[in-house]
């Protein structure tokens, strides 16, 4: 009799799938983060989010095709305490958000930080970004030094980019490969669906996401 875990279920297949999510204040450019790795391009008509906003990509590395799911939570405390520890379970990496030309959510990332310990990934692939350099004047905007110093003292790398730029555009793929590669070599493998297959004995499984609500502040929230 063969070994049940050798048996092949008709439809799934075995892949790699890493479940990550960007912290930081509202408005500081998280959705629009997500949307220009996961689609390539600005999101012209950014809401705010209210609770989670789901993407996913898949990608290759090392010949594995790997999928990244990216979960984007609401900045504002009202929409987030109904959902936060649904947000963190089964989390392997973590991006927190800061805009550099608002030193109020460069000092917010302290207490995300807490958030982040009390939940227990203070040992999971972490990365600070700081968005929006495209906004203000080199004057205005908080000096990379500075972000280094609080980046270094958390031991995670720094990035500073803009979503809005399409020069930037690899840079944003820096982000988020970056954990995608801290990430492939210790993370088993789970079971997914093949979408878009409808033969007998296929299981699929779809997407979801939160409703969004609009949003009268910058384009990059």
């Amino acid at each position: 009799m063969s070994d049940a875990s050798n048996q092949q279920i008709p439809g799934l297949k075995l892949k790699k799938v890493f479940k990550i999510i960007v912290l930081g204040d509202s408005g500081v450019g998280k959705t629009c983060l997500t949307y220009r790795f996961c689609e390539g391009q600005f999101l012209d008509k950014s809401e705010a989010t209210i609770g989670v906003d789901f993407r996913e990509r898949n990608i290759k590395i090392g010949g594995e095709d790997i999928k990244l799911q990216l979960w984007d939570t609401a900045g504002q405390e009202r929409f987030r305490k109904s959902m936060v520890q649904h947000y963190y379970r089964n989390v392997h990496a973590v991006v927190i958000v800061y805009d550099v030309t608002k030193p109020e959510t460069f000092h917010s990332i302290a207490s995300w930080m807490q958030e982040v310990e009390s939940h227990g990934l203070m040992r999971a692939p972490r990365v600070l970004v700081g968005n929006k350099c495209d906004c203000g004047t080199p004057e205005s905007r908080l000096a990379t030094t500075y972000a280094q110093r609080l980046a270094d003292k958390y031991g995670m790398p720094l990035f500073e980019t803009s979503a809005l730029l399409d020069s930037e555009c690899d840079n944003v793929e820096s982000i988020f490969m970056t954990l995608a590669h801290k990430l492939y070599s210790k993370q088993p493998l789970r079971v997914v669906s093949v979408e878009g297959e409808h033969g007998p004995g296929v299981v699929n499984l779809q997407r979801q996401k939160r409703a969004t609500s609009s949003n009268d502040g910058c384009l990059c929230s």
